[in-house]
């Protein structure tokens, strides 16, 4: 664990603190962040899909900051949503049914390690963030659950540091749907 792992680390505990309370700059944090983490997801603990996903999660963080600040209604910031339990079958089927896929094809045709926990933590992150990216309510549950699944991934491969910062994520990610939850609540009143 070198000063790459701790900045990433520091970088993407700031992210998700400031994601929790709904402010568009999280998203600069979490680039730099997942740009350091990229590199350190390939060349240290050969977590190939990780590592692709963390380089999705750079260009996604210029379209979240985007969005959050001007993709709504008359130039103005996204609202928070919430889509009805039915809203989320296809993003679990499709979810799942790639994760296998990519699952199967890393085993073949790679030495990546871990391939369908990494392929199911990745393209279930890749869900999380569209839902985060639109501000809707229930990206922090997609969130509880993947960041619970990273934590066993990254023990296993050695990233101490990671796994410890995803046990963070799943305590900051349930107060964050607690906040969101309230925020949204606040809104729709108005």
């Amino acid at each position: 664990m070198g000063w790459l792992d701790w900045t990433a680390t520091v970088l993407a505990l700031v992210y998700v603190i400031l994601a929790a309370r709904d402010t568009p700059w999280c998203w600069p944090f979490g680039m730099i962040s997942c740009a350091l983490w990229a590199w350190a997801s390939f060349y240290q603990y050969d977590l190939w899909l990780d590592a692709g996903l963390q380089l999705f999660y750079v260009v996604m963080g210029a379209v979240g900051l985007y969005r959050w600040i001007y993709g709504g209604q008359q130039g103005e910031g996204l609202p928070i949503t919430q889509g009805s339990w039915w809203d989320q079958w296809p993003y679990l089927l499709s979810g799942s049914v790639l994760a296998v896929v990519f699952g199967l094809l890393f085993s073949a045709y790679t030495p990546a390690a871990a391939t369908y926990w990494d392929a199911f933590t990745t393209i279930f992150s890749v869900l999380a963030t569209w839902l985060l990216v639109q501000r809707r309510i229930e990206n922090w549950i997609y969130w509880i659950i993947t960041d619970a699944i990273y934590v066993g991934l990254y023990y296993s491969r050695g990233a101490y540091l990671f796994a410890v910062l995803m046990c963070l994520y799943v305590i900051i990610a349930a107060g964050a749907w607690r906040n969101w939850r309230r925020l949204q609540l606040a809104e729709e009143a108005h």
